[in-house]
């Protein structure tokens, strides 16, 4: 399998980070995010290393659009080795004025999308037997924050299926993992999203048998 990264939520920060990480390592990155202003930004960026780039806009909560994105990516790039997951939908609002479907919205997006991302990737991993597929966490999942519920709810069920996944595939080749980061992202920090994407780089490296299916970054 040729060495292809995709992204799903690229923006500045952590994916941003992670991009360069890979592409530093050979990797030819398809990045797909929400708004094309934004994904264009973050490409212009890459391109001045030599990468090999690709995106695609799509809203990662709903399927066909993400799936056409993925598609686009895979056409381009051929199949993905890698596979990271950093979209998340949020509601800031109080419980009582959060209204069941931007619930369900921001859910499709936290986890819906990450699960659908997974399985359209998948196919070409398991004939590889290798790939790795890591989804972003998130500290809410252990101390939720009323006003961000739909936020909370979303990245510990993103944590969930991550192990889920890692459970089910990591006798197959292919390693699934969550980065979990308790704490707001920013350079010089506990948070710095070089720190942080060198993580997700060290989670794909693991030889088969020495999976890790968590890291964690706390304050």
């Amino acid at each position: 399998m040729d060495k292809v990264i995709f992204i799903v939520g690229m923006g500045p920060g952590v994916s941003a980070a992670v991009a360069r990480r890979f592409a530093r390592e050979g990797y030819a990155v398809g990045a797909v995010a929400r708004g094309a202003t934004k994904l264009e930004h973050e490409l212009t960026a890459l391109r001045e290393s030599g990468v090999r780039l690709a995106g695609a806009t799509a809203d990662a909560g709903h399927i066909g659009s993400l799936h056409e994105a993925l598609d686009r990516l895979r056409a381009e790039l051929g199949d993905a080795s890698v596979l990271v997951y950093n979209a998340a939908g949020m509601t800031y609002r109080p419980l009582a004025e959060l209204s069941p479907e931007a619930f369900a919205a921001d859910l499709a997006v936290s986890v819906v999308g990450a699960f659908a991302a997974a399985q359209q990737v998948l196919p070409a991993m398991r004939a590889q037997r290798s790939g790795t597929i890591l989804l972003t966490g998130g500290g809410f999942a252990f101390e939720p924050m009323p006003v961000m519920a739909s936020l909370g709810v979303g990245k510990a069920a993103v944590r969930n299926l991550a192990f889920s996944l890692y459970a089910e595939l990591k006798d197959s080749g292919i390693h699934a993992a969550t980065v979990t980061i308790c704490g707001t992202v920013a350079p010089g920090s506990a948070f710095d999203p070089d720190h942080i994407a060198e993580a997700y780089w060290q989670l794909h490296a693991q030889p088969v048998g020495t999976f890790e299916r968590e890291v964690q970054f706390r304050g």
